[in-house]
């Protein structure tokens, strides 16, 4: 049961509240709480007020109808709302509510004093909402897995070395001719000291004469 003491702090009307909390006691979802609300207060006639209350979850409009006899009411969440302003006149105040989509929602008449706190807790719960909304979004990109692109480094294929093929060099000794055979031999003479220095010039001026 909400009590109907703490949303006639700011001089509410206490049978507009008091029909509207009856109402709202039986729409507030689970974990729903009701935190203010505004009571319209026109200049002349002020016998059907429209009334606003803001919860922790939506913003509820609440408009008489056929005389009092029935109630009507309109809600809509803080997902669906851009931003909450208002503006103060000579009779009292408007409370302006931007939805995210459609035209704005407007409420005239609002005295002063419960516009301002009116604006303060929509403000609030708006601003809450949206960085609940902020860090949802940022627990569920951390949650996703990032993609990991490996980038596959084709290889050159290795080229097989052939073995080295070595051939063999093979010297070939061209045969001597006569004359450097007796040279040969005449310096292996000299060599073993068989015959003498004068010798071995002698006879090798000898061959080479002859050639």
């Amino acid at each position: 049961m909400i009590l109907i003491d703490r949303f006639l702090s700011d001089e509410q009307d206490p049978k507009a509240v008091e029909r509207v909390l009856g109402k709202l006691n039986d729409m507030l979802t689970s974990n729903e709480e009701l935190i203010y609300m505004a009571v319209q207060k026109k200049p002349a006639v002020n016998l059907l007020p429209d009334c606003i209350a803001v919860s922790n979850k939506r913003i509820f409009y609440c408009e008489p109808g056929n005389f009092g006899i029935t109630m009507n009411f309109k809600d809509i969440s803080w997902k669906s709302i851009k931003e909450v302003s208002f503006k103060e006149e000579f009779f009292g105040s408007k409370f302006i509510c931007v939805p995210q989509h459609g035209e704005n929602i407007i409420t005239e008449y609002i005295p002063k004093v419960q516009a301002r706190k009116l604006y303060q807790a929509a403000y609030e719960q708006l601003e809450k909402f949206k960085e609940q909304f902020r860090q949802d979004e940022l627990e569920e990109k951390r949650a996703k897995p990032s993609a990991v692109t490996v980038n596959a480094i084709a290889e050159e294929p290795t080229a097989i070395k052939e073995p080295e093929v070595i051939i063999p060099q093979v010297k070939v000794e061209e045969p001597e001719d006569e004359t450097t055979l007796k040279l040969r031999k005449l310096k292996t003479l000299y060599d073993k000291h068989l015959i003498t220095q004068e010798e071995y010039e002698a006879k090798k001026a000898d061959i080479l004469d002859a050639l």
